[in-house]
């Protein structure tokens, strides 16, 4: 019994990707396809969707597009060139170089641009923003856009975090949304469309067996690290927290074998702030001194007092609060530039609440208006039950 119970668990989940094989692509019959992808597109036992497409296809594959870490996944913030991939000679075209968003040249020719990549559902992190530019072009040159979908690993309730001002959108925020939005990126492609008014085809083959209340290590699916510096679920429920503060002067952990689960700067007094920030009382997480030499980012090579995040319990805690209240212990001090975190926040209420003083839990209550008409906007792109 115990071995049934855990083989089970192991195949809960079915992706998109999962159903394509299933049908051998057959919804790609007779189309000319790019495949916009990178190592993540892993079907549920962990086999790439390169090594799965059929041999006899009866779709004809041009090129490769990949985002933000390369087509491998093993670039940290480098602008990457043009490539070759090997299995199929067929080019790869970078969206992290000179070319931010998928040109004419890259789609002549094309019916379907195929998406498969694992996002890990925070604002700020720019594979979304890669989907929307793409299908943005998909829109501009009358190409089909199909999405492979995947679980959000954070899970799909939770909408939390300030709403992107609309003339703060960049990069690393490209839509005015919570930072953790609770979606999928079938549903963020299906949100995109529908605000934007995109003029294009789109499908959304979605999960099979994904309850919005499950985090990733309820899936059963396999775990590969999304980019170089998400190296665990661990790391990916920290992220909205500590990924907020990478824009000002601090290191968080870039150029360590524990990135997101720490931070800290060669002024910062670890032992002070761990005391501080334990003493707030924050739910699902406790701070540790700690001293760390990150070998490249902030601070490389320099010795950095810091702390590092025991993560207690993930569904109690809250990773903005957590984040506002680092954010203000670290305002009190002069060698903190805190202005540059409206970069990630995206927020100018938010933001100018937190530089005055005023309680990170008002601020998160200033900001539940503006997330509940999110939440109305999202409802009718959610592709899986809110309720079981």
């Amino acid at each position: 019994m115990m071995v049934l119970t855990l083989t089970l668990l192991c195949f809960q989940v079915e992706t998109g990707l999962d159903f394509m094989v299933a049908s051998r692509f057959a919804s790609l019959k007779g189309k000319t396809v790019a495949i916009l992808t990178n190592h993540s597109a892993l079907d549920r036992t962990g086999k790439h969707l390169v090594d799965l497409l059929p041999t006899n296809r009866d779709f004809h594959l041009k090129a490769f597009l990949a985002p933000e870490h390369g087509f491998q996944g093993r670039l940290d913030r480098e602008n990457l060139a043009d490539g070759e991939e090997e299995t199929t000679g067929c080019t790869i075209y970078s969206l992290y170089g000179k070319n931010r968003k998928p040109s004419a040249a890259m789609l002549a020719g094309v019916d379907v641009l195929l998406f498969d990549i694992q996002d890990i559902g925070t604002r700020f992190y720019t594979y979304q923003t890669t989907m929307l530019y793409a299908m943005q072009a998909c829109a501009e040159f009358g190409v089909d856009f199909m999405v492979l979908d995947r679980p959000n690993p954070l899970g799909g309730l939770r909408c939390e975090g300030p709403v992107l001002d609309s003339d703060l959108r960049s990069f690393v925020g490209a839509f005015p949304m919570p930072v953790l939005h609770g979606m999928t990126m079938g549903e963020l492609a299906t949100l995109f469309q529908a605000q934007l008014g995109l003029n294009l085809k789109l499908t959304v083959v979605p999960c099979k067996g994904w309850r919005r209340d499950w985090l990733f290590d309820r899936t059963g699916l396999v775990w590969i690290d999304p980019s170089p510096n998400i190296r665990n679920l661990k790391q990916a429920i920290l992220y909205p927290a500590i990924g907020l503060l990478e824009y000002t002067n601090l290191s968080v952990g870039r150029g360590t074998d524990t990135p997101f689960e720490h931070f800290g700067a060669p002024w910062l007094e670890a032992v002070p702030l761990a005391r501080k920030l334990n003493a707030a009382g924050l739910a699902g997480i406790r701070f540790v001194p700690h001293f760390f030499v990150p070998e490249s980012g902030p601070y490389k090579g320099e010795s950095c007092g810091g702390v590092y995040l025991m993560l207690t319990d993930a569904r109690t805690f809250d990773p903005i609060l957590t984040s506002y209240t680092i954010f203000q212990m670290l305002h009190q001090q002069a060698a903190y530039a805190g202005e540059r975190y409206l970069k990630l926040l995206g927020n100018r209420r938010s933001f100018e609440a937190l530089m005055k003083g005023e309680e990170p839990a008002q601020i998160r209550q200033q900001e539940q208006q503006q997330i509940d008409l999110f939440r109305e906007k999202r409802r009718a792109a959610l592709l899986y039950p809110e309720r079981h």
